[in-house]
């Protein structure tokens, strides 16, 4: 027969072993939650700038909403491919090359990682000197490059219609691969491929895109900057 302090010993061998085992199942609980509470605390990572810095191309001026601008559409293409990027559009109705040269400044106080400069449209159709166009061009790039010599540069070339005179239109039309050769940045040879003088993708004035319009204009841009995402 098995003494009574036999039996204590092996209820008190078992009690400890019991004790233990769900010591250790509440420890790797416990582990499990801390490791998915540090998970769920995680911030997401931080979304990279692209700044569209233009005038009322880039603001989408005549448009019933600014997010059908050209600008808006690859924010909405890089959404859809989930990419880590957010679109400012820094546009400017009536923006010439020397107001953007004098804003630039404040701009730059945000961080930027991708900026896309779409000026001179403006200077063309006013006649300004295409010396002065290229001068301002060169000093927002300058200033972009001074302040963030990290990020991607891209240059929207413009043209303007040989009513302003054949010499003047080809020398300005030659400013954007001029700069953009020199600065070696991405150029987008004419922003409004397909688009300007064509009568069915303008407003009245024959000059700002519509939606259908800007629609062109996000393809042509996009072509040159998604391999910089």
């Amino acid at each position: 027969m098995i003494s009574r302090s036999v039996l204590f010993v092996k209820a008190l061998v078992l009690s400890l072993l019991f004790i233990s085992c769900a010591g250790d199942k509440k420890d790797g609980a416990s582990s499990r939650q801390d490791s998915l509470g540090t998970a769920a605390k995680a911030p997401a990572a931080k979304k990279k700038t692209i700044v569209f810095f233009g005038n009322s191309l880039t603001a989408g001026y005549g448009l019933d909403d600014p997010n059908q601008a050209f600008s808006g559409l690859i924010q909405k293409r890089i959404d859809s491919l989930g990419l880590n990027y957010k679109v400012i559009n820094a546009g400017v109705s009536g923006e010439t090359t020397s107001g953007g040269n004098s804003r630039i400044d404040w701009l730059l106080k945000q961080p930027l990682d991708i900026f896309i400069l779409e000026l001179g449209g403006n200077d063309g159709l006013r006649g300004i000197p295409v010396t002065e166009t290229k001068k301002n061009l060169q000093a927002i790039l300058d200033k972009v490059k001074a302040k963030y010599p990290d990020a991607k540069l891209v240059l929207a070339g413009m043209q303007i219609p040989p009513s302003m005179g054949q010499k003047y239109a080809s020398e300005f039309k030659a400013v954007y691969a001029e700069i953009a050769d020199k600065n070696n940045i991405t150029l987008i040879p004419f922003l409004l491929e397909g688009v300007g003088g064509d009568a069915r993708l303008n407003l009245p004035d024959g000059i700002h895109p519509t939606a259908e319009g800007h629609k062109i204009l996000a393809e042509n841009v996009w072509v040159r900057i998604k391999d910089l995402l």
